[in-house]
């Protein structure tokens, strides 16, 4: 991927993964352009990042992605990299009858808000330069969690769905690339993560993921952070059981 000269546009860019990588990709002199619910948080991060724009967007409504969608290519001409990083995780009881809303918000932003954007600008990057597409699964696409189950399929999906995109457009001019991050230290499912010293420091996993976004040696399209190995290669390497007994105890 190229690293520099591009205009990337990141959902999911108001905090977390997302925000870090934002602002990694701005500091290298690529125009940056993030997305997400809330003005105001968009707002805090490009006042810190000045000329990285902003625009909301609901990645669970596919309404608000089409006129996004139509916004930032009538703003951003340029734009040649898009990265999938918005995303929800919450708890559920399956035993629940109603919890089922929470599957349903879960893969409406995790799963089909991706595929709704991508659709979208399609024809935008397909004529674009050195044109990416980047997506976010998880170490729990391959080991999941049970407490979070459609989180885990969602990620599961996004893993599988990107596979496929890279297979159909291999004659075209779109890498497709995989980001596959482990548990790491950012608010996504509340404060006890954010402080769980446990979890991978934000700002390790971001160094990393840039540098071998910079070597850009990735076997299988897949950006793989040494912490997120064990996940990853459970089965090839014979140890799932033991993974999962760990994230289930």
């Amino acid at each position: 991927m190229q690293m520099t000269g591009n205009t990337i546009l990141i959902t999911g860019g108001g905090s977390g993964i997302g925000r870090a990588l934002a602002e990694s990709f701005h500091r290298l002199g690529n125009q940056v352009i993030i997305a997400g619910r809330r003005q105001s948080v968009l707002d805090e991060v490009t006042a810190a990042n000045p000329g990285m724009t902003a625009f909301t967007v609901d990645m669970s409504d596919a309404k608000s992605i089409a006129s996004f969608a139509e916004a930032v290519r009538a703003a951003h001409p340029k734009l040649n990299v898009v990265l999938h990083s918005a995303g929800i995780m919450q708890g559920e009881d399956l035993t629940d009858p109603n919890e089922v809303a929470v599957a349903e918000d879960t893969i409406n932003t995790n799963v089909l808000g991706p595929m709704r954007l991508t659709a979208a600008l399609m024809p935008h990057l397909l004529a674009a330069e050195n044109a990416a597409i980047l997506t976010v699964s998880s170490g729990l696409s391959w080991v999941p969690k049970a407490a979070n189950a459609a989180y885990c399929a969602s990620k599961a999906a996004i893993h599988s769905w990107t596979i496929s995109l890279r297979q159909q457009l291999k004659s075209t001019g779109i890498e497709v690339i995989e980001l596959v991050p482990p548990y790491v230290r950012t608010g996504l499912t509340g404060d006890f993560q954010a402080n769980d010293p446990n979890a991978m420091p934000l700002e390790d996993y971001v160094s990393e993921t840039m540098a071998l976004l910079t070597g850009g040696d990735l076997p299988q399209g897949e950006v793989l952070v040494q912490r997120v190995h064990r996940q990853r290669f459970a089965y090839e390497q014979g140890h799932a059981e033991a993974v999962f007994g760990f994230l289930n105890p």
